[in-house]
């Protein structure tokens, strides 16, 4: 008989290790319950099948799979096995002491198992081992009573070797529910290593691609060696800083090459002073050198393990801060330049004072002067007027003052300075031609300054020219600005010397001051505008000039700007 309880002891650990076998080859969680049903239920009919004799009673394991599959499966595999089993010992009744184990089994084991569940899956350790074998125990104690009615119906007598094998089934029975709990927890707690695990290696791939795509992405030279001095990593930012001394090499030639590698002399470089001094243990080191006309600013540390403190590799990260001591040069520059506008505007202004009683003075004493004399009183007195016009623009340029604006039409600033600017045409032998946009929205403008600035472009344009030039004045709207522009077809300016147009007292011009274009770059601004300049050498320059601030009507939204404007959009 033992044999047998051996068997049926394998048969009942059979679904803890084929579950386990399935789950770690398929990792198909959604069909788990599905097949832990049919595994306890198989393990169940064949406990039954493989059953142990005595005296016509049948002792078997039956109840293992039951309780294994309920306290791991859940209620879907208490409910499955528990009609496999209702089913098959409905229709196998043999006598009254199997209807006394199927009603135990309904009336007292399924509940005290299903309201069990709850408790199990709570706790941990020897507690579970404490409920599995309670129920154990509920479970022998519904086949003693089966066992006890069969006796007394069929008046059977056990011997001592009869209780001897009860024993042993019973102690058999405590045996294999505990070395399913403790299968079954010891693959909850390797499933859950590993799904940690896993999760620990997920977290850790995403943060080394995140600092791999910041050292690809970032604008600096980054360079890693391990404690050999092998490159174990060189972003692009580090071939292109360093194309002259690699001689072409690639990341592909250069990773896992030793850092001598890069050139036969970079120990002598600063960079391989820098990994070899961050290797010995220097933890940071940083030097600024000048090179090929750039400025790099060069940090090497050496890179430990924090558990031990070992040195297992360097590094080095280079900046081209170039750029940066430019502009901090050019801050500096900007910065005296005001100081010094600012000096001189206040000189400016008291100028104007002293000119102002030189030219009446000048004026009274042509007043009394001969004819012939009239000539030179007029030259002084066109002097004093240019001096004066030139201290107007400086102190107009170097003020930053709020000025008043209203809603005007560009159009009407444009016709009403035109007399003006035909006159000047004439004189030179030039023309005009407006190309005005059929629509054109109400802008927020200074009129006073709107016709200096309209003015001071024209003239400039026209000076560009020679006779027989023309002259355009060209308003368009898009969608999101208003442009006036002003085009002429002269000479053009070269780009070397659009780059300084908007600087103060720089001038292509033999007479000029230099005050002309930042006066009217100064005006645009304040009108919260941009002007900017397209010029080709030889066949003319456009200043073109944005507005921005304007207002538009329903129907001018509704009906769109000219085909003109649309198509240059």
């Amino acid at each position: 008989m033992w044999k047998q309880m051996l068997l049926q002891m394998v048969v009942a650990l059979m679904p803890v290790f084929t579950f386990q076998l399935w789950f770690e080859h398929s990792k198909s969680v959604r069909f788990a319950p599905v097949f832990i049903s049919l595994l306890c239920g198989g393990s169940l009919l064949l406990s039954i099948v493989a059953y142990s004799d005595l005296h016509g009673f049948d002792i078997d394991f039956r109840f293992i799979p039951l309780l294994v599959g309920a306290m791991y499966g859940g209620e879907t595999v208490f409910f499955a096995v528990s009609i496999v089993y209702i089913c098959y010992q409905s229709l196998n009744i043999q006598g009254v002491w199997d209807w006394v184990e199927l009603g135990l089994f309904l009336f007292l084991f399924l509940p005290v198992i299903y309201v069990s569940m709850k408790a199990f899956g709570q706790s941990i350790g020897k507690r579970k081992q404490g409920i599995a074998f309670l129920l154990t125990a509920m479970s022998l104690l519904i086949v003693c009573s089966s066992l006890l009615s069969y006796i007394f119906t069929t008046k059977t007598e056990l011997t001592q070797a009869d209780y001897y094998n009860l024993g042993l089934h019973g102690l058999l029975c405590f045996v294999t529910m505990w070395l399913s709990i403790i299968f079954c927890e010891n693959y909850i707690e390797r499933q859950a290593l590993s799904y940690q695990l896993q999760n620990l290696s997920h977290h850790y791939r995403i943060e080394v691609q995140k600092l791999q795509q910041f050292i690809e992405e970032t604008p600096l030279c980054v360079i890693f060696v391990n404690q050999a001095g092998i490159i174990t990593h060189i972003n692009e930012m580090a071939i292109h800083i360093l194309h002259h001394k690699i001689g072409g090499k690639g990341r592909k030639d250069l990773i896992g090459q030793p850092f001598r590698s890069i050139n036969e002399n970079i120990d002598k470089d600063v960079i391989g002073r820098l990994l070899l001094q961050a290797l010995s243990g220097n933890q940071t080191t940083t030097e600024f050198v000048q090179e090929q006309g750039r400025v790099l600013l060069h940090t090497s540390f050496c890179v430990r393990d924090l558990l031990n403190n070992n040195i297992t590799g360097a590094a080095i990260i280079s900046h081209d801060i170039t750029e940066l001591n430019r502009l901090r040069d050019e801050v500096g520059r900007m910065e005296r330049l005001s100081l010094v506008g600012q000096m001189a505007a206040s000189i400016t202004h008291e100028i104007r004072n002293p000119m102002a009683v030189i030219r009446g003075f000048v004026q009274l004493m042509r007043e009394r002067s001969p004819d012939h004399q009239q000539e030179y009183f007029q030259i002084v007195m066109d002097e004093l007027d240019r001096a004066n016009s030139i201290i107007n623009d400086f102190l107009s340029l170097a003020q930053n003052r709020v000025i008043a604006k209203e809603s005007c039409s560009l159009h009407e600033i444009i016709n009403e300075i035109l007399p003006l600017l035909w006159a000047d045409a004439n004189l030179r032998g030039q023309s005009i031609e407006l190309e005005f946009a059929d629509q054109l929205p109400t802008l927020f403008l200074n009129e006073k300054e709107m016709k200096q600035l309209i003015l001071n472009l024209a003239r400039n344009g026209m000076e560009a020219m020679d006779q027989h030039g023309i002259l355009t004045l060209q308003t368009l709207v898009y969608s999101d600005r208003v442009e006036l522009r002003v085009i002429d077809n002269g000479c053009g300016i070269s780009i070397e010397k659009q780059e300084h147009l908007f600087e103060p007292f720089y001038t292509t011009k033999s007479s000029g001051t230099g005050l002309g274009l930042p006066l009217c770059l100064s005006i645009v601004e304040r009108h919260g505008g941009e002007i900017k300049v397209e010029s080709t050498e030889g066949k003319g320059t456009a200043f073109i000039v944005k507005f921005t601030e304007y207002q538009r009507s329903l129907h001018l939204v509704a009906a769109g700007v000219s085909d003109r404007s649309v198509n240059d959009a």
